[in-house]
Parts: C-alpha cells; sequence; structure tokens
C-alpha cells in the first residue's frame, strides 16, 4: 500500500450487510471494492466442483493445495445489473457461490492456512493498486493492519437469520429460516474459534452495531466516520 492509496476495511459477521455497504461505500467514494467473502466462497466452489470435498465434509487438502495454482478469482463489473460479479477461471459463477451448500462448507475451507495465504496475498496486492474498500473476517487485523479506516460490523444473529431467509427465498431459494440461523451460528462458532486468522475486532475498529439500522444509515454511520 502507497500513502496516497486509501485502504477502508469492513470486518464483521456474516449476513451483518457488509458486503452490500462495502459496495455502496465503494461506489461513493469511487474506490475499487473487493468482496474477500467471494474469493473463498470462489474456491469453495471449485473444491465442490471436483470432487475435493466428501459427502462426510472431510476436504481433500493435499490435492486442493496442490491445484491452487489453477484457481483464478475476477471480478468484473455487470453494467446491467450495476453489481461486481465474481468469475472463477473466466466463468462468471456470482449466482453458484451463493447457494447454501457453498455456505455450509465455506467456512472450513476459510479455516485453512494455505487457502488463507493464498488469497490473502492476492487482496494485498489489489491494495498496493489503488485505493479500496474491503470487507471479510479479517481485512483489518490480518490483511491491512494498517488500513486508513476499520468497521466491525455485529447485528443480532436472530436479525441476521431473517435478513439472509428473505433475501434467498426473494430469489426464489427453498430454504427454511432454521436452517439459515443454524448455518449462520455454526459460522459464528468457526470464524471467531479457528487457529488462523480468527473473527476478531481490531483493537482501533469502529464498531456498528447495525440490528436495528437499515442499509442507508448503515451507510450514513460508517461515512460520518470519514473525513
Amino acid at each position: 500500500m502507497t500513502n496516497s492509496n486509501i485502504i477502508i476495511a469492513l470486518d464483521g459477521y456474516s449476513s451483518t450487510g457488509k458486503s452490500t455497504i462495502a459496495k455502496q461505500l465503494a461506489k461513493k467514494l469511487n474506490f475499487i471494492y473487493v468482496d474477500t467473502g467471494a474469493m473463498y466462497r470462489a474456491v469453495t466452489l471449485y473444491a465442490i466442483q471436483n470432487n475435493l470435498i466428501g459427502e462426510d465434509g472431510v476436504i481433500d487438502t493435499e490435492t486442493l493445495e496442490k491445484e491452487l495454482s489453477n484457481i483464478n478469482i475476477s471480478f468484473k463489473f455487470n453494467d446491467q445489473n450495476k453489481i461486481n460479479e465474481t468469475y472463477l477461471n473466466n466463468i462468471n459463477v456470482e449466482s453458484q457461490i451463493r447457494e447454501m451448500q457453498v455456505a455450509n462448507l465455506v467456512s472450513p475451507i476459510a479455516t485453512l492456512p494455505f487457502v488463507r495465504t493464498f488469497l490473502v496475498e492476492q487482496q494485498r496486492a489489489m491494495g498496493n493498486k489503488k485505493s479500496l474498500v474491503m470487507d471479510g473476517r479479517d481485512i483489518g487485523t490480518v490483511v491491512f493492519p494498517n488500513a486508513t479506516y476499520k468497521f466491525f460490523i455485529i447485528a443480532k444473529p436472530e436479525i441476521r437469520a431473517k435478513r439472509r431467509y428473505d433475501e434467498l427465498t426473494a430469489n426464489g431459494k427453498e430454504v427454511s429460516l432454521e436452517e439459515i440461523t443454524e448455518n449462520i451460528l455454526e459460522r459464528d462458532r468457526i470464524d471467531t474459534t479457528r487457529k488462523v486468522s480468527p473473527l476478531r475486532k481490531a483493537e482501533d475498529a469502529i464498531e456498528i452495531d447495525n440490528s436495528f439500522l437499515n442499509r442507508e444509515e448503515t451507510l450514513e454511520k460508517v461515512l460520518s466516520f470519514i473525513k
């Protein structure tokens, strides 16, 4: 990161709306937006597609580590829907990485040290080029510990589950609120207890609880701290 680049890190729990906030923030400031969660989901999808995760959930870590060099993740802006979409080896996988199958397996993949090292290197390289907004679990603590601004977004689990349920059902997905709640609580447990880069608030991060704030109100609160 050069002195002229501004890095804004948004960390926090799943389904707090971090990605949406980060996208809006980047658009408002004319910064690059990097969805790190999508990067981990893309690696997870690759593992699923290449039968590297057994029916028992056991990951073939040896093969996955060897095949990381075959994984190319990029983002392209879609002019029609006005969003950055995730590409895995030049194929648009934005819809696929949001499926429950990927959601249920992404946390175990994200705990693997070699996966984190692989993606953190890519994320830091992005920050060396331009000012950006990046959201994830360890952006302010590991990827960019010297980020210009750091935010930590939280919300009550039951509210996060309802938000995720509404989002999926609105897109025609058949899921249960109970399933979503269990998934969120399990992801919280894995994210906060993993040995490598656990989810935690950086000491100098600004915590924002958006349990009772909508997206616009959360964005305005974040913007109020950026000068």
